[in-house]
C-alpha cells in the first residue's frame, strides 16, 4: 500500500489508557504519548518517522486534540482565565464561602 493511500486515526484520550489508534482501518494500539505513537507507526511499517514527522503528518486524523494532548482535559497551553483576587472587605461571603468548616 502506498504511503499516500495509508491512514491513521487517533481518537480522543481516555482516562486511563491513552489514545486509541487505527492504522489503515485496523485497531493498532493505545499509545500514551507521541513517542509511543511514533513507535507504533514504525512497527506498522511507517519507516523513518520521528516524533516531529508524526506530529506534522497530514495523513493523521486527530480527534479530541492534536499531538500535544494525551490525557483527558489536557490543553496545549494554560487556560486563559483572568485571575481576580478575592476580597471580602465590605461584602458578604458568597458561594463556597458560605459553608461552615469545622
Amino acid at each position: 500500500m502506498a504511503v499516500n493511500e495509508r491512514s491513521v486515526i487517533v481518537y480522543p484520550p481516555t482516562k486511563l489508557e491513552g489514545r486509541q489508534v487505527w492504522v489503515d482501518g485496523e485497531p493498532a494500539g493505545t499509545p500514551q504519548s507521541l513517542r509511543a505513537l511514533t513507535e507504533l507507526l514504525r512497527r506498522a511499517g511507517w519507516e523513518g518517522l520521528d516524533e516531529v514527522d508524526v506530529a506534522d503528518l497530514p495523513l493523521i486524523e486527530w480527534y479530541g486534540g492534536g499531538p500535544e494532548v494525551w490525557t483527558p482535559g489536557s490543553r496545549p497551553w494554560p487556560a486563559q482565565r483572568p485571575v481576580v483576587p478575592h476580597s471580602t472587605r465590605g461584602s458578604e461571603p458568597q458561594g463556597p464561602d458560605l459553608i461552615e468548616r469545622k
